[in-house]
């Protein structure tokens, strides 16, 4: 499976077992750690920067490895950070108590297919949006100069030099997994607090507000990574929740009942509905600035089909070479028949045999439109902002919505009322495949630009992923269900003390429900959108002025109805991360300091994230809530403020080893 020769490029080893295989195991890790990163904390990481490090330190060994060839790795494990992402819908179907657990074979059809979906319909975007597109594409790019730094010495760089750097980038993925690691360890002893909070009343009106900061080492990378001007960007839409809508509505309610209790409640039932508003009008905007980009990556694409037909494919440069546009919509096709198959199943089962094949020609009209709309405004948003801060969650609320008003329409008159139920789940189910291909899409394009960038066939990196998004798919179903079974979800039925937020999935679930039983609050949603406007507006006035200091709307969107456990620990670690890039830039090494600062930034993701999976295997096998437990809750308060110090001494100490790792001289 090696290149061939074409378009006068000489060929070299790309798509090949072993980087295959060295693929699909990182897959399988990086998929079960961002499961559990997605549903703790609302977020998943991408992956592909510390998949490249490891296939480097791995495939350094053979002299025949290449740049290309590593790029392959890092494409299929790639899946893992974007294919997991299908937690922010699928478990909603458990918390509306309409599954139990995760049905291994319908959970593994769903990602897979979705997922194959989403690498077909970015197929012809390609063009549009990589190649003749100025999107930054952050994370591919900065994917690109790690690989091109891991593979200088093949190009006559100093070998020494060369080694060094390889030798520091895992050394910096592998510190910040293995003290994330051991913090998490600690935490789940309870010597550590996992939080710092603090809820109160305002005013004399019964209003009530607060914050709390969790002691997340992973979220404090996230907000390295997503940069200083998102993380503004979530403040003041965490400022706008809990400083203005909270307050707000629990002076409205009048409710009775701990400041927690219901300054929790008018969040859950009112803000984060503002903030499904925001994120929709965020990635409708999108979707208006991508028509004119999409339709010409269509018209590229059916030229290269028209050239490939007329004998001149020798003329394109192999860097043009995608999957051809034919074997795209016979791909695509094939998978609509147990897409197809799927849907009747679950309609059968969910006792609405009667309107079956509408629901089943419906649904699937649906998805081959709707997929294909996800995956322009997700390519489109991964090249702006980059894979991990694209607008998933507000794909997931305006799929679901759609849904569940053309059921409302179409279906529900002509069922029992008591269907309403088996109604919601199909919005879930159906709308679950959507999103599978919208999590694909997010970071295929984010991967092309990165093949772009160091030479790479798009064909190979395009079989790649499939490659990913099948073995991640088999892996998904099985951390799903471990993860249900030892904590359980907030708001489902199987919820323990230390339940998962799933955040999306809840708030997803609640949006279906209340569309198809009639009793949401449009209000909100409108206001929220309305905010969402005003953002719009706000950002694009300080486009004009450069592209440095700009408000992404969605990620105001993702402030206001994120919890603040979860915002606020970002938006220190994107302060943290650019005071670091500041001293970064005056050290000998600027370039060198940055990059190594991004790889522990992505360990400290993937070490929290594994031991949360182990840990939950430990739960399901102790049949224990707190198995790792050393002190009671009397240890509390002392627990708070050992924590609270101990994370950030321990912050301070990774960053000046960092920098010191990136600057120390290279030894012959």
């Amino acid at each position: 499976m090696n290149t061939q020769v074409s378009g006068g490029l000489a060929p070299r080893s790309e798509l090949t077992i072993r980087g295959v295989v060295i693929g699909v195991l990182i897959t399988l890790v990086f998929t079960a750690a961002n499961v559990y990163f997605g549903l703790e904390a609302g977020l998943t990481f991408a992956t592909s920067i510390p998949a490249a490090v490891i296939s480097m330190a791995v495939l350094r060994k053979f002299s025949d490895a290449t740049m290309q060839e590593n790029n392959i790795v890092q494409t299929i494990a790639s899946a893992a950070g974007c294919l997991s992402a299908i937690i922010f819908v699928l478990p909603g179907l458990v918390i509306v108590g309409w599954w139990a657990g995760f049905p291994y074979w319908e959970t593994m059809l769903i990602c897979a297919l979705g997922g194959i979906l989403g690498v077909m319909y970015s197929i012809p975007l390609r063009r549009a949006l990589v190649t003749n597109s100025d999107l930054p594409y952050p994370e591919g790019v900065a994917c690109a100069e790690v690989l091109k730094v891991g593979a200088s010495h093949r190009e006559g760089a100093n070998d020494a030099e060369a080694a060094a750097v390889g030798r520091s980038g895992f050394m910096a993925v592998v510190v910040g997994s293995l003290v994330s690691a051991g913090f998490a360890i600690v935490e789940a002893t309870q010597i550590f607090a996992k939080d710092v909070s603090a809820y109160f009343r305002v005013g004399d009106r019964g209003s009530a507000t607060g914050f709390d900061f969790s002691l997340s080492f992973a979220l404090l990378a996230v907000g390295h990574l997503v940069g200083l001007w998102v993380g503004i960007s979530m403040l003041l839409g965490t400022l706008i929740a809990w400083g203005w809508a909270v307050p707000h509505y629990t002076a409205l309610a009048h409710a009775a009942g701990s400041a927690a209790d219901i300054a929790g409640s008018a969040f859950g039932e009112k803000v984060r509905f503002l903030g499904a508003g925001t994120i929709a009008s965020a990635a409708i905007w999108t979707l208006v600035k991508l028509v004119k980009p999409v339709a010409s990556g269509l018209a590229g694409a059916m030229r290269s089909s028209r050239m490939r037909k007329a004998g001149q494919g020798a003329d394109l440069p192999r860097t043009e070479h995608d999957i051809p546009i034919g074997i795209v919509a016979l791909v695509t096709l094939v998978c609509m028949l147990p897409i197809a198959w799927l849907l009747g199943d679950f309609s059968a089962a969910a006792g609405l045999g009667q309107d079956m094949w509408v629901l089943v020609i419906g649904g699937v009209a649906f998805v081959a439109l709707m997929s294909f709309f996800v995956a322009s405004v997700c390519g489109y948003m991964a090249g702006l902002v980059g894979s991990s801060n694209s607008p998933l969650s507000g794909i997931g609320i305006l799929v679901i919505v759609i849904a569940s008003v053309l059921l409302a329409i179409g279906a529900q008159s002509s069922l029992p009322p008591e269907a309403g139920k088996a109604l919601v789940a199909f919005a879930l189910f159906t709308s679950s495949v959507v999103f599978a291909g919208a999590t694909i899409a997010n970071d295929n394009l984010q991967d092309l630009k990165t093949g772009q960038l160091v030479d790479a066939t798009p064909w190979k990196q395009q079989v790649a992923l499939i490659i990913g998004v099948i073995a991640g798919a088999f892996i998904i179903p099985v951390v799903l269900n471990l993860l249900s079974k030892a904590y359980g979800f907030v708001g489902a039925a199987n919820a323990t003390e230390h339940a998962l937020a799933a955040p999306q999935a809840g708030l997803i679930a609640a949006l279906a429900q209340g569309v198809l039983q009639h009793n949401i609050d449009w209000s909100l949603i409108w206001l929220g959108a309305g905010i969402g406007a005003v953002i719009i507006v706000i950002d694009e006035i300080l486009g004009l002025f450069g592209k440095t200091v700009r408000l992404p709307p969605l990620a105001v969107g993702l402030g206001i109805y994120l919890p603040s456990e979860i915002t606020l620990m970002i938006v220190v670690g994107a302060i943290v991360g650019w005071y670091f890039d500041r001293r970064a830039a005056r050290q000998p090494k600027p370039e060198a300091t940055r990059q190594l600062g991004v790889l522990m930034a992505s360990g400290l993701i993937v070490g929290e994230s594994i031991i949360g999976v182990i840990i939950a295997a430990i739960v399901v096998f102790s049949h224990h809530e707190t198995p790792l437990a050393l002190v009671g809750k009397g240890f509390a308060s002392t627990s708070i403020w050992l924590g609270g110090l101990a994370f950030a001494l321990v912050t301070f100490l990774l960053y000046r080893w960092v920098t010191r790792l990136a600057n120390r001289p290279v030894s012959a």
